[in-house]
């Protein structure tokens, strides 16, 4: 296959029902994007299948649904009101403007981290490297300054009087404020973590990179909270199973590597990113990031509220250490979509495009087919024992070649064929997506056969 470009992908996942333009009727909206029918099953299952694996299956570990509006005083104690911000410039040709940290990434095709880099360093980079705006293609850039990308928004307006508040840039604050509750509530005890699944907000402006970087994005991710003296134990714990998260999704371990982070907050221990290699170079996949314990002191320092934790067995107060994983919805998405993509040649000589999608996440996990329109009143009896246990689609419209095709461009990994031999012993044929093999089988036997080929380890 030839070398797989963005628009490929973006291509695919506009007239298979994966992605769509945001407000596209009205000429689209800057890097905002909506999943169709076929994308959001499969970000769903994406979703479940990290919930079941941090949250479900690991006893010391608690889900939360955090509200996004949240007392501005949060963001103050952050650093995000302060601090918080995007080294950006302005092209003065077409006046649009961009990250200039991404702007070096992209053309370096990810092998230069702009992270370390201060604003000088990075106009020296861009001047001797001749990089020109990606819209225009002309170099007359600003000076970089910083712009804060928190989305303002304002309630309890009488007259010109309003308050400030700000749509969350980021989910983990949520964990952090409930730190008491949860730990009340669930009468927890340390080390154990606070995860959550939501959308967050950033007025990012970095065009022509589809999923990669939005204005809105969900985040799933987790802080665990532990004595000082386990963090990095549980820091390099989660990176091996941040690691082996996204590979039993399917994507390949060569188009995975950590990336250590070269400059640190002045608050932490540690920080990691694993990067996948896009079709854009590689990039961020998501972060392990070892905190010490600032986000907890500074609540307390803002709220008034003591933070800290009692150790029942040796008595000992202190206020916890966080490790933090983190990894975006979206992102990742866009990641397994890139891996799953695939060109085949055919021994006749046709080409056919196929998602290897992993069973567990596919949209779809089954296609009912009837070879003919008459039969489709047997097929919709089959469907319907189906659909009760799995998402199934249902397609009867043009050839059944056609149909496989169509089933392989978004992933689904069994079609089902119902012909004239059902009608007599009650078997239909089952055909897998990625060795497009068939095998006959009865009926009552499809759903056990289906779910043992789909779960998810």
């Amino acid at each position: 296959m030839k070398k797989l470009t963005m628009d490929t992908i973006v291509n695919l996942c506009k007239n298979r029902g994966f992605v769509f333009q945001g407000s596209e009727i009205y000429g689209g909206f800057a890097n905002t994007w909506d999943f169709g029918p076929v994308g959001v099953e499969l970000k769903n299952n994406i979703k479940r299948a990290w919930w079941k694996r941090f949250v479900q299956e690991d006893p010391n570990c608690y889900g939360v649904d955090a509200a996004i509006l949240m007392n501005p005083k949060v963001w103050e104690a952050s650093g995000h009101v302060q601090n918080f911000g995007d080294p950006k410039m302005d092209c003065k040709n077409c006046k649009t403007r961009h990250r200039a940290d991404t702007i070096i990434e992209n053309f370096s095709k990810g092998t230069v981290s702009a992270e370390g880099m201060t604003n000088e360093e990075m106009e020296k980079y861009i001047e001797e490297h001749d990089i020109k705006c990606p819209i225009c293609g002309k170099r007359d850039w600003t000076q970089i300054r910083k712009f804060n990308p928190m989305f303002t928004t304002s309630r309890n307006m009488v007259g010109d009087d309003k308050d400030i508040v700000y749509l969350r840039p980021e989910t983990c604050q949520g964990e952090y404020v409930n730190f008491l509750n949860v730990q009340r509530t669930m009468r927890a005890k340390v080390p154990f973590a606070i995860a959550q699944i939501g959308k967050s907000f950033r007025n990012e402006i970095t065009p022509g990179n589809f999923l990669f970087r939005t204005v809105e994005f969900e985040q799933m991710e987790l802080q665990m909270f532990c004595k000082q003296d386990n963090s990095i134990d549980i820091y390099n714990s989660y990176k091996e199973k941040a690691l082996k998260f996204v590979e039993d999704l399917g994507l390949k371990a060569e188009n995975l590597r950590f990336h250590d982070h070269d400059k640190l907050a002045h608050y932490a221990k540690a920080a990691c990113d694993i990067q996948f290699n896009f079709p854009i170079g590689w990039q961020e996949l998501n972060g392990i990031h070892n905190r010490g314990n600032w986000d907890l002191s500074r609540h307390s320092e803002f709220s008034g509220k003591n933070m800290d934790y009692l150790d029942p067995f040796t008595n000992e107060k202190f206020t916890p250490n966080v490790v933090e994983y983190s990894i975006g919805a979206d992102r990742l998405t866009l990641a397994v979509l890139c891996q799953a993509y695939d060109e085949e040649t055919l021994e006749n000589g046709e080409t056919r495009i196929v998602m290897h999608l992993s069973p567990a996440i596919a949209p779809f996990k089954v296609a009912v087919l009837p070879l003919q329109k008459i039969l489709s009143e047997k097929a919709k009896e089959v469907y319907s024992i189906l659909s009760k246990e799995f998402m199934c689609d249902y397609d009867e419209a043009g050839s059944i070649g056609k149909r496989y095709r169509r089933q392989d461009e978004i992933g689904t990994p069994y079609c089902v064929t119902i012909d004239f031999e059902t009608l007599d012993n009650e078997t239909v044929t089952i055909r897998d997506r990625d060795s497009m093999e068939q095998i006959r089988i009865n009926i009552n036997d499809l759903c056990d056969y289906i779910n043992k080929k789909i779960k998810f380890n």
